[in-house]
């Protein structure tokens, strides 16, 4: 069963899904590869992994999601994929923990212990906010002998931003947390004065692209984590909008120096 949906996965998604699946594998493998020589217990965590199996009602306007490029089949085909990939790797992970908010995905997520019942024990499968429980695990973990590879995806942001800077309050938010500042605004968009018939107009324009948040992005990974690839992969889908970013980042300073190479290896377009 397992297979037949994997494939479904690659067939539905097309060439987009494929590509960038085998860019997550192939990071994998050489994760899974190099730990394996370690004393290290190593996890696969994956913080969004409900998405990929729960289907979205039909006739609901995709306007009523936030980042409606989740709704897109492409999106859950990668999503879905990459979950099977992480399980099918060989040398395989010491444990793997998939994270799901909402009950439906939550209950989805329980058949992979029966689709993988050799790592049955080996699955957990947690029904709880990511960014909380990520925060949690961070602090208050013991990782002197645990080491972990996480996968989530961050969305399309630039989507949000729009040109004239009028960003309502609720998404102004959800952008700060995203981005863990606030200075995005000021790095994002600039004030132009013009004159008018009503005298000086002062407009707030939008001067960043998809690359100029890539940047941006970078820089804020940097100063929390010991080493970062400086080669972000953007992941467009089939229509070329952008929706993606495949970062990668390394909290072991003993270790960093090794990783960063492997990924920007990987992470080359």
């Amino acid at each position: 069963m397992k297979e037949d949906i994997f494939k479904k996965a690659r067939k539905f998604g097309g060439k987009w899904t494929e590509e960038k699946l085998s860019k997550v594998k192939k990071y994998l493998h050489a994760y899974a590869t190099i730990m394996n020589k370690q004393k290290f217990r190593f996890a696969y965590i994956d913080a969004f992994a409900g998405t990929g199996y729960r289907t979205f009602r039909e006739g609901r306007n995709k306007s009523e999601y936030l980042f409606p490029e989740l709704v897109e089949k492409e999106t859950q085909n990668f999503l879905a994929g990459s979950a099977f990939i992480a399980l099918e790797i060989k040398p395989r992970f010491t444990k793997y923990i998939f994270i799901e908010n909402e009950k439906e995905g939550f209950i989805a997520l329980q058949g992979l212990k029966k689709e993988f019942p050799e790592f049955a024990n080996d699955i957990e499968v947690l029904n709880a906010d990511a960014n909380a429980w990520l925060k949690d695990r961070c602090i208050n973990y013991s990782w002197q002998n645990n080491r972990a590879v996480l996968f989530p995806l961050g969305v399309a942001v630039n989507r949000l931003l729009r040109r004239d800077g009028q960003i309502n309050i609720a998404v102004k938010e959800k952008l700060d947390r995203f981005f863990g500042s606030t200075d995005w605004l000021d790095v994002f968009y600039e004030q132009e004065d013009s004159e008018s018939l009503f005298g000086k107009q002062r407009k707030v324009l939008k001067v960043v692209d998809f690359k100029g948040i890539s940047s941006y992005f970078v820089t804020k990974l940097k100063k929390i984590f010991a080493g970062v690839a400086e080669n972000p992969l953007p992941l467009y889908n089939s229509k070329n909008n952008p929706l993606y970013l495949l970062c990668f980042a390394s909290g072991n300073k003993k270790g960093a120096k090794t990783a960063i190479k492997i990924a920007q290896d990987i992470l080359k377009g």
